[in-house]
């Protein structure tokens, strides 16, 4: 995949080396730093620092409801939460015209924590439900936007699933900028296709019930956007990956050999029983593709979502 420009993704400071911890110390996560470095522009964020606090400083941890907790400070007592509500609302204005593509949070910060952040209560052990304060803002005012937290990104399947989601975020601002016409949409749909069926083929019925309607093309935009993020959030199955390589294949019926049709077919189940990675029959489609010529799978951005170089459908 050719990328035309650079993309902007938000990131923890502390996980590309900066020394903002509590502690005064980082946790440089080098899958992020030193390879996701390579094709995208970070945009480094610490609530903590940022918001006025020093470096090294007082423990912090969220207190009381998980639905709306307490920053406090862990030895003092201090109530954190009102100065950092007040800086992260700012800080998301400056972030809005930056359009960012996707964030990066560190896992169980009580700023940045996305997943299961412990909220202390006034007895009994710890809830395992919050959300750090700048996370849930950030999500809050960017609905769409695709995050993860660097713990999860070490997860193979999650890992492809959020860069997926952040090229295909991508794609879609892209079109949404463009004033599309109704032409347009129906190209963005048919060129995702594939890459839809892989992660919901409900979701590319409902998109594509969407699509046909008579509706203008700019009252249709705002729900096929929301439906379209929604459908990528979903893993894409090797059950579901199963059914786009057998359609692709339909395509070839008429073109190849019995022996080729066998090998096609025995390397699609092997990837099912996951004892080969996806692109070991992707990688044969391919080939297929340029011996023989097939438009419609051409132009579909199943077979190029993101850089080769990243490897993420190598994996069993």
């Amino acid at each position: 995949m050719k990328q035309s420009h650079r993309i902007a993704l938000g990131v923890s400071s502390c996980l590309l080396g900066q020394n903002v911890r509590y502690d005064g110390g980082h946790k440089l996560n080098h899958y992020i730093a030193d390879l996701l470095s390579i094709y995208f522009d970070f945009v480094p964020v610490c609530p903590e620092v940022e918001c006025g606090l020093p470096t090294p400083r007082e423990a912090m941890h969220l207190t009381g409801d998980p639905a709306a907790p307490r920053l406090i400070a862990v030895r003092t007592g201090r109530d954190l939460t009102a100065q950092m509500h007040s800086w992260s609302a700012q800080r998301i204005q400056e972030l809005k015209p930056l359009r960012l593509r996707g964030f990066i949070f560190k896992k169980n910060s009580p700023s940045s924590g996305l997943f299961r952040v412990k909220v202390y209560q006034d007895k009994g052990p710890p809830l395992t439900s919050g959300r750090g304060l700048f996370a849930h803002a950030v999500t809050r005012a960017f609905p769409l936007l695709p995050v993860e937290e660097e713990g999860r990104l070490t997860d193979t399947r999650l890992r492809e699933n959020f860069i997926e989601r952040v090229y295909g975020y991508d794609r879609l601002l892209t079109l949404l900028d463009s004033n599309p016409a109704k032409a347009d949409l129906i190209q963005f749909h048919t060129l995702h296709k594939l890459l839809l069926m892989a992660h919901s083929p409900d979701h590319y019925r409902r998109l594509g019930k969407l699509v046909a309607s008579t509706s203008p093309v700019h009252a249709l935009l705002p729900s096929y956007a929301s439906l379209f993020m929604e459908a990528l959030q979903l893993l894409a199955t090797p059950a579901k990956q199963t059914n786009v390589l057998m359609h692709c294949m339909g395509y070839f019926k008429k073109q190849l050999e019995a022996w080729e049709k066998q090998e096609l077919l025995e390397l699609i189940e092997r990837y099912r029983m996951q004892q080969l990675p996806l692109i070991v029959p992707i990688t044969l489609l391919k080939h297929h593709l340029q011996r023989f010529g097939q438009p419609y799978l051409e132009q579909q951005l199943y077979f190029s979502l993101h850089p080769d170089e990243l490897m993420l459908r190598n994996h069993a």
